[in-house]
């Protein structure tokens, strides 16, 4: 009996052995993954790490991961079996910063956003008071309810894993839920959503005359070779022709990025250029973070720069809730790392839904929205200038002027302007384990 033991044991730390080895190169990434996600998690959403471990963190390897929480300090590290500890610090205003391997301390000074965060006195989606309830006489709200109920697991399922939804009619919210351990007040990452933050950012730069669609010899690295061709318009469809790869379960250029970059605006900037460019439609989260450094050139400080995606759009419209997360260098990390309540989220679909326009002022020209909504050469209808589209009928049963900020793991903020509707989902599964094209018919159809 012993000898079984000794044997089973031997077979289980080689196995150990075998997994740490096999997986020894990813595991920068995962502990990086980790520790960053419990960090942010914990001081920008206020959860607790069982929450997190058993939610956010419940990818395979990245559960293997060892967390420590130093409230104190507002840190986390990771390790997996011992190996490649990786830490993550909380910056007030700037969220949580991914530290280098092995990098216990941090050395540069953190710069944070100065906001002046308005209380204004009207209902919600304008201002800070409750909504002006209405109730709508072409809305089916029992068939609405079921369609949102939908939208979440049944008692003991794990599947859709859907943890907050928000419908906006005609300015309104005409339904709501959200799952168990989160509430209206509850900040949620919008991943790739961010994206869309950053294109309405470079937005209000155009609106006030300080860029233009078409200016190319956007870097100096590029002076000297065809990249200076590649204008503005190029990077915000994803057909510039840069080399890049986008793949989540391998070490690529994204997860090299995300968690091994310092400085997460220079890796696109030095990639080459493979295609021809409004002839090469390929998403990725490095053109995003080139273009948050391309907005950083517009300032002559790194405070104006992060002064100026508040101050002139998202407090602007009230995302009050809001932090965008930065780099070691101190850049938004504009193709990722956004948090905000639910409700906040559906304030930047309602500013797409009314033409870049809230509330009277136009913060957007209405031909910007155009241009976000026009499908980009080679995408298949599926995207336009950091958006996403249905012009394509990628969701058959719904319309087809339906754009939407997407982010991992199916995070969305759908708006289908010939509904007048406004649908923001978060989550943990996307398409198919979560049926998007069911739950948009499904709501669509409690208004006639």
């Amino acid at each position: 009996m012993k000898k079984i033991v000794k044997y089973v044991l031997l077979l289980l730390i080689l196995a150990l052995v075998y997994v740490v080895y096999a997986n020894y190169p990813r595991l920068d990434i995962i502990t990086g993954f980790s520790a960053k996600s419990v960090c942010s998690c914990t001081f920008e959403a206020g959860r607790d790490l069982k929450s997190i471990e058993e939610g956010d963190n419940d990818i395979d390897m990245v559960n293997y991961a060892n967390n420590k929480i130093n409230f104190e300090e507002k840190s986390v590290t990771s390790t997996v079996f011992g190996f490649k500890l990786r830490k993550a610090v909380y910056k007030e205003g700037v969220g949580c910063v991914l530290l280098p391997e092995n990098s216990t301390n941090e050395k540069q000074k953190f710069f944070k956003p100065k906001r002046k965060i308005s209380q204004i006195n009207l209902p919600y989606p304008y201002g800070i008071l409750p909504q002006k309830d209405t109730i709508f006489s072409n809305i089916n709200y029992k068939v609405l309810d079921m369609a949102v109920e939908n939208a979440f697991d049944c008692e003991g399922e794990i599947q859709k894993r859907t943890r907050a939804v928000v419908v906006l009619y005609k300015d309104q919210v005409i339904a709501e839920k959200y799952a168990k351990g989160f509430s209206r007040e509850t900040k949620l990452l919008g991943w790739s959503m961010t994206k869309s933050i950053t294109s309405a950012v470079l937005g209000v730069l155009e609106k006030q005359g300080k860029i233009s669609l078409n200016q190319n010899k956007l870097f100096k690295e590029w002076e000297n070779d065809d990249r200076s061709k590649i204008t503005l318009n190029n990077l915000l469809q994803m057909n510039s022709g840069l080399e890049w790869v986008e793949d989540y379960n391998n070490i690529s250029d994204v997860t090299k990025m995300l968690f091994l970059e310092p400085d997460m605006t220079e890796v696109q900037l030095r990639k080459p250029l493979i295609g021809e460019s409004n002839n090469s439609w390929n998403y990725s989260s490095g053109t995003t973070n080139l273009l948050s450094g391309f907005i950083r050139n517009q300032f002559k400080t790194n405070q104006e720069y992060l002064d100026f995606w508040y101050a002139e759009l998202i407090d602007k419209i009230g995302m009050n809730s809001m932090t965008i997360e930065t780099d070691l260098a101190g850049n938004y990390v504009g193709s990722s790392y956004s948090w905000a309540t639910a409700r906040d989220w559906a304030k930047f679909g309602l500013l797409y839904l009314h033409n870049g326009n809230w509330n009277g002022e136009q913060l957007l020209n209405e031909s910007w929205v155009k241009h976000a909504t026009t499908p980009t050469n080679g995408s298949n209808g599926e995207y336009g200038a950091h958006f996403w589209l249905n012009a394509g009928g990628k969701y058959p049963n719904v319309p087809k002027d339906l754009f939407s900020c997407n982010g991992y793991q199916g995070q969305h903020v759908f708006i289908i302007p010939s509904k007048d509707l406004v649908i923001v989902r978060f989550g943990l599964a996307e398409n198919p384990e979560f049926d998007v094209d069911t739950f948009l018919n499904e709501a669509l159809s409690a208004i006639k």
